[in-house]
Protein backbone atom coordinates (compact mmCIF):
# COMPACT_ATOMS: atom_id res chain seq x y z
CA UNK A 1 0.00 0.00 0.00
CA UNK A 2 2.54 2.29 1.13
CA UNK A 3 4.52 2.13 -2.35
CA UNK A 4 1.13 2.74 -4.32
CA UNK A 5 0.71 5.31 -2.79
CA UNK A 6 3.96 7.00 -3.23
CA UNK A 7 3.89 5.76 -7.32
CA UNK A 8 0.23 7.96 -7.20
CA UNK A 9 2.12 10.65 -5.42
CA UNK A 10 5.26 10.80 -8.12
CA UNK A 11 2.87 10.89 -10.85
CA UNK A 12 0.66 13.42 -9.51
CA UNK A 13 3.93 15.99 -8.90
CA UNK A 14 4.42 14.58 -13.07
CA UNK A 15 1.44 15.60 -14.10
CA UNK A 16 1.65 18.98 -12.02
CA UNK A 17 4.84 19.85 -13.43
CA UNK A 18 3.97 18.95 -16.61
CA UNK A 19 0.73 21.42 -16.31
CA UNK A 20 3.23 24.19 -15.16
CA UNK A 21 5.89 23.63 -17.91
CA UNK A 22 2.72 23.59 -20.61
CA UNK A 23 1.72 26.98 -18.65
CA UNK A 24 4.79 28.62 -19.27
CA UNK A 25 5.36 28.10 -22.39
CA UNK A 26 1.52 28.83 -23.72
CA UNK A 27 1.86 31.97 -21.38
CA UNK A 28 5.53 33.32 -22.89
CA UNK A 29 3.81 32.56 -27.04
CA UNK A 30 0.32 33.70 -26.31
CA UNK A 31 1.38 37.05 -24.53
CA UNK A 32 4.32 37.80 -26.44
CA UNK A 33 3.04 37.48 -30.05
CA UNK A 34 -0.58 39.12 -28.82
CA UNK A 35 1.21 41.77 -27.38
CA UNK A 36 3.12 42.66 -30.44
CA UNK A 37 0.20 42.05 -32.89
CA UNK A 38 -1.95 44.78 -31.14
CA UNK A 39 0.98 47.50 -30.97
CA UNK A 40 1.38 46.95 -34.26
CA UNK A 41 -2.70 46.69 -35.49
CA UNK A 42 -2.65 50.44 -33.48
CA UNK A 43 0.64 51.87 -34.71
CA UNK A 44 -1.03 50.88 -38.66
CA UNK A 45 -4.33 52.19 -37.87
CA UNK A 46 -2.48 55.86 -36.42
CA UNK A 47 -0.62 55.97 -39.63
CA UNK A 48 -3.07 54.72 -42.41
CA UNK A 49 -3.60 57.98 -43.55
CA UNK A 50 -0.70 59.94 -43.27
CA UNK A 51 2.14 57.71 -43.33
CA UNK A 52 1.42 54.72 -45.41
CA UNK A 53 5.12 53.19 -45.35
CA UNK A 54 4.99 52.59 -42.07
CA UNK A 55 1.54 51.74 -41.45
CA UNK A 56 2.63 48.86 -44.61
CA UNK A 57 5.61 48.20 -42.00
CA UNK A 58 3.90 47.55 -39.30
CA UNK A 59 1.71 45.25 -41.00
CA UNK A 60 4.55 43.47 -42.22
CA UNK A 61 5.27 42.83 -38.57
CA UNK A 62 2.05 41.76 -37.48
CA UNK A 63 2.11 39.23 -40.12
CA UNK A 64 5.29 37.59 -39.19
CA UNK A 65 4.13 37.63 -35.71
CA UNK A 66 1.40 36.01 -36.20
CA UNK A 67 3.12 33.66 -38.39
CA UNK A 68 5.54 33.17 -35.47
CA UNK A 69 3.23 32.67 -33.17
CA UNK A 70 1.62 29.79 -35.13
CA UNK A 71 4.93 28.18 -35.60
CA UNK A 72 5.48 28.20 -31.86
CA UNK A 73 2.21 26.55 -31.25
CA UNK A 74 2.76 24.05 -33.49
CA UNK A 75 6.18 23.06 -31.78
CA UNK A 76 4.21 22.94 -28.58
CA UNK A 77 2.04 20.52 -30.20
CA UNK A 78 4.59 18.77 -31.30
CA UNK A 79 6.44 18.12 -28.02
CA UNK A 80 3.16 17.36 -26.32
CA UNK A 81 2.19 14.75 -29.10
CA UNK A 82 5.75 13.16 -29.15
CA UNK A 83 5.74 9.19 -28.93
CA UNK A 84 2.20 9.02 -29.06
CA UNK A 85 2.63 7.89 -32.72
CA UNK A 86 5.92 6.13 -33.93
CA UNK A 87 6.04 7.00 -37.04
CA UNK A 88 5.69 10.85 -36.45
CA UNK A 89 8.47 13.48 -37.42
CA UNK A 90 10.63 14.44 -34.54
CA UNK A 91 9.49 17.65 -32.81
CA UNK A 92 11.15 20.58 -34.11
CA UNK A 93 13.79 22.75 -32.11
CA UNK A 94 12.81 25.35 -29.56
CA UNK A 95 13.95 28.62 -29.49
CA UNK A 96 17.30 29.50 -28.23
CA UNK A 97 19.50 31.75 -27.96
CA UNK A 98 20.48 32.05 -32.13
CA UNK A 99 16.88 33.60 -31.97
CA UNK A 100 17.45 36.26 -29.77
CA UNK A 101 18.51 38.83 -33.18
CA UNK A 102 14.86 37.90 -33.95
CA UNK A 103 13.23 39.40 -31.56
CA UNK A 104 15.46 42.20 -30.56
CA UNK A 105 14.44 43.50 -34.49
CA UNK A 106 10.82 42.78 -33.18
CA UNK A 107 11.29 44.77 -30.65
CA UNK A 108 12.61 47.45 -32.25
CA UNK A 109 10.20 47.61 -34.93
CA UNK A 110 6.59 47.76 -32.04
CA UNK A 111 8.84 51.13 -30.99
CA UNK A 112 11.11 50.02 -28.26
CA UNK A 113 14.78 51.12 -28.88
CA UNK A 114 16.66 48.03 -28.16
CA UNK A 115 20.02 47.71 -27.75
CA UNK A 116 22.04 43.70 -27.85
CA UNK A 117 25.37 43.06 -26.42
CA UNK A 118 27.31 39.76 -25.95
CA UNK A 119 30.28 39.06 -24.04
CA UNK A 120 32.51 36.47 -23.99
CA UNK A 121 32.61 34.00 -26.45
CA UNK A 122 29.55 32.41 -27.92
CA UNK A 123 29.25 28.79 -27.80
CA UNK A 124 26.11 26.31 -27.86
CA UNK A 125 24.16 26.06 -24.79
CA UNK A 126 22.02 22.88 -23.71
CA UNK A 127 18.74 23.14 -25.26
CA UNK A 128 16.76 23.90 -22.13
CA UNK A 129 19.18 26.45 -20.99
CA UNK A 130 18.63 28.21 -24.57
CA UNK A 131 14.99 27.80 -24.71
CA UNK A 132 15.51 29.51 -20.80
CA UNK A 133 17.65 32.54 -22.06
CA UNK A 134 15.04 33.29 -24.92
CA UNK A 135 12.06 33.07 -23.04
CA UNK A 136 13.75 35.69 -20.20
CA UNK A 137 14.91 38.22 -22.93
CA UNK A 138 11.38 37.37 -24.82
CA UNK A 139 9.09 37.80 -21.74
CA UNK A 140 11.01 41.17 -20.17
CA UNK A 141 11.20 42.88 -23.82
CA UNK A 142 7.16 42.40 -23.53
CA UNK A 143 6.39 43.75 -20.18
CA UNK A 144 9.01 46.96 -21.13
CA UNK A 145 6.52 47.28 -24.27
CA UNK A 146 3.20 46.54 -21.91
CA UNK A 147 4.39 48.68 -18.67
CA UNK A 148 6.94 51.19 -20.13
CA UNK A 149 5.32 52.42 -23.56
CA UNK A 150 8.37 54.34 -24.90
CA UNK A 151 11.31 52.95 -22.86
CA UNK A 152 14.14 52.19 -23.99
CA UNK A 153 15.97 48.55 -23.96
CA UNK A 154 18.86 46.87 -23.09
CA UNK A 155 19.87 43.26 -23.63
CA UNK A 156 23.06 41.62 -22.26
CA UNK A 157 24.56 38.01 -22.64
CA UNK A 158 27.50 37.48 -21.19
CA UNK A 159 29.31 33.69 -21.19
CA UNK A 160 31.69 32.62 -18.89
CA UNK A 161 33.32 29.84 -17.55
CA UNK A 162 30.61 28.19 -15.37
CA UNK A 163 27.79 29.63 -17.29
CA UNK A 164 25.51 32.29 -19.00
CA UNK A 165 23.92 35.69 -17.37
CA UNK A 166 21.35 37.29 -19.20
CA UNK A 167 20.33 40.62 -18.33
CA UNK A 168 17.15 43.06 -19.58
CA UNK A 169 16.99 46.33 -18.18
CA UNK A 170 14.55 49.11 -19.34
CA UNK A 171 14.46 53.26 -18.52
CA UNK A 172 11.30 52.93 -17.22
CA UNK A 173 9.28 55.09 -19.47
CA UNK A 174 12.29 56.56 -22.18
CA UNK A 175 13.00 59.46 -19.77
CA UNK A 176 10.84 61.73 -17.87
CA UNK A 177 7.88 62.66 -20.22
CA UNK A 178 7.43 66.83 -20.26
CA UNK A 179 6.03 67.84 -16.76
CA UNK A 180 6.92 64.36 -15.21
CA UNK A 181 9.25 63.88 -12.70
CA UNK A 182 12.03 60.97 -12.51
CA UNK A 183 10.38 59.81 -9.58
CA UNK A 184 7.15 59.01 -11.15
CA UNK A 185 9.38 56.41 -13.47
CA UNK A 186 10.71 54.61 -10.38
CA UNK A 187 7.10 54.93 -9.16
CA UNK A 188 5.97 52.57 -12.83
CA UNK A 189 9.37 50.41 -12.08
CA UNK A 190 8.03 49.50 -8.27
CA UNK A 191 4.50 48.85 -9.72
CA UNK A 192 6.07 46.61 -12.09
CA UNK A 193 7.94 45.27 -9.43
CA UNK A 194 5.23 44.55 -6.88
CA UNK A 195 3.21 42.22 -9.87
CA UNK A 196 5.37 39.41 -9.24
CA UNK A 197 2.62 37.45 -9.12
CA UNK A 198 1.91 37.86 -12.47
CA UNK A 199 2.43 34.84 -14.88
CA UNK A 200 5.04 35.94 -16.23
CA UNK A 201 7.73 36.31 -13.81
CA UNK A 202 6.28 33.45 -11.85
CA UNK A 203 7.42 31.53 -14.84
CA UNK A 204 10.65 33.13 -15.45
CA UNK A 205 11.48 31.95 -11.70
CA UNK A 206 10.51 28.22 -12.57
CA UNK A 207 12.21 28.31 -15.48
CA UNK A 208 15.32 29.74 -13.82
CA UNK A 209 14.93 27.37 -10.84
CA UNK A 210 14.70 24.34 -12.93
CA UNK A 211 18.15 24.77 -14.07
CA UNK A 212 19.37 24.88 -10.95
CA UNK A 213 20.21 29.21 -11.78
CA UNK A 214 19.45 32.29 -9.88
CA UNK A 215 17.14 35.23 -11.00
CA UNK A 216 16.33 38.84 -10.08
CA UNK A 217 13.74 41.23 -10.87
CA UNK A 218 12.92 45.06 -10.01
CA UNK A 219 13.76 48.29 -10.02
CA UNK A 220 17.50 49.89 -10.91
CA UNK A 221 18.96 53.45 -9.97
CA UNK A 222 18.17 54.59 -13.07
CA UNK A 223 14.48 54.50 -12.63
CA UNK A 224 13.55 51.37 -14.97
CA UNK A 225 13.05 47.64 -14.35
CA UNK A 226 15.94 45.40 -14.17
CA UNK A 227 15.58 41.31 -15.41
CA UNK A 228 18.93 39.06 -14.76
CA UNK A 229 19.24 35.81 -14.54
CA UNK A 230 22.71 33.51 -14.03
CA UNK A 231 22.11 30.03 -15.36
CA UNK A 232 24.56 26.98 -15.05
CA UNK A 233 26.14 25.51 -18.48
CA UNK A 234 29.80 24.73 -17.49
CA UNK A 235 32.08 25.43 -21.03
CA UNK A 236 33.57 22.13 -21.88
CA UNK A 237 36.63 24.21 -23.80
CA UNK A 238 37.66 25.58 -20.39
CA UNK A 239 37.21 29.92 -20.98
CA UNK A 240 38.06 31.19 -17.40
CA UNK A 241 35.96 34.39 -17.69
CA UNK A 242 33.54 33.84 -14.56
CA UNK A 243 30.29 35.94 -13.88
CA UNK A 244 31.01 37.44 -11.12
CA UNK A 245 32.22 40.23 -12.79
Amino acid sequence: RESEARRTLLADRAVAEERRRIARELHDIVAHHITTMQLMAGGARANLAHDPDVAREALVTLEDSGRMALREMRQLLDVLRAGEEPEQTPPAPQPGTGDLDRIISESRLAGTPTEFTVRGTARPLPPTVGLTVFRIVQEALTNARKHAVGARAHVRLTYGAEGVEVEVRDDGAGGPRPGASRAGSSRTAASRAGAGSGYGLIGMRERVALQGGTLETGSHEGGGFRVAARLPAADPGGDREDLRG
